[in-house]
């Protein structure tokens, strides 16, 4: 995004408290505009389609469809042009948590994550990146690692060609929940750089996303130590 095209914004939440603070906090800020709002998921499937919006914020709990299916609609793997949603929710649930990735979601907050980390979740994802609520990032991981120890499901896919020593690095720091900003400052190198080696990855792994590069990197071990 730049300064003359500010993030256009969805909010969906069947909460108008929760609505009318999301929009007077994002409409705030320089770079970020609240373009459409829903009470119920159906509306915020329709709105999201109609308005396409570069980030949408879904509550999980809302009348009509839920988030999580609401995620689906519009950002899952049968989705032939994904809008990017952020779910925001009270509920810190495991089970909402893997739904809203595996749906889609780019992001995962919980609602007390304060207004900062919000915008900042709206930025990652406007540009691609993808946040959540640090208090659920561990314990998401560790879910992970734990399918990948304890699942006789399938194997996770080799990559299509071999990933090279720097493409692991990016690979293990996005697994560890890192932006790209930060991936870029710890490997010394520029943010192109580091989006360079992402799409490399992605192409590689045939991942949609950097949830699912992580994912990878937790089942196949290339993830390193999240302590």
């Amino acid at each position: 995004m730049n300064d003359r095209s500010p993030i256009r914004v969805l909010i969906a939440d069947d909460q108008d408290m929760v609505r009318t603070g999301f929009r007077f906090f994002l409409d705030a800020q320089p770079d970020i505009t609240v373009v459409a709002e829903a009470a119920d998921g159906e509306t915020a499937v329709r709105l999201a389609r109609e308005v396409r919006p570069d980030v949408c914020l879904l509550d999980i709990r809302m009348p009509k469809l839920d988030g999580l299916e609401a995620t689906r609609l519009l950002a899952g793997p049968g989705v032939s042009d994904p809008l990017r949603v952020v779910v925001v929710t009270t509920f810190d649930l495991d089970e909402y948590v893997y739904g809203a990735l595996r749906g889609g979601a780019c992001g995962f907050l919980l609602k007390d994550s304060g207004p900062t980390l919000l915008a900042e979740a709206v930025r990652a994802a406007a540009v691609g990146d993808s946040l959540v609520s640090p208090s659920v990032t561990v314990r998401l991981l560790k879910h992970l690692t734990a399918e990948k120890e304890a699942a006789p499901g399938p194997r996770a896919p080799r990559p299509q060609e071999p990933l090279t020593d720097r493409e692991l690095d990016v690979v293990r720091l996005v697994a560890l929940g890192h932006t790209n900003a930060e991936i870029a400052a710890s490997m010394f190198v520029s943010l192109s750089t580091v989006k360079t080696h992402l799409g490399s990855i992605q192409l590689k792994l045939a991942a949609r996303n950097r949830v699912e590069i992580a994912a990878w990197a937790w089942r196949t071990g290339h993830a390193g130590d999240p302590s």
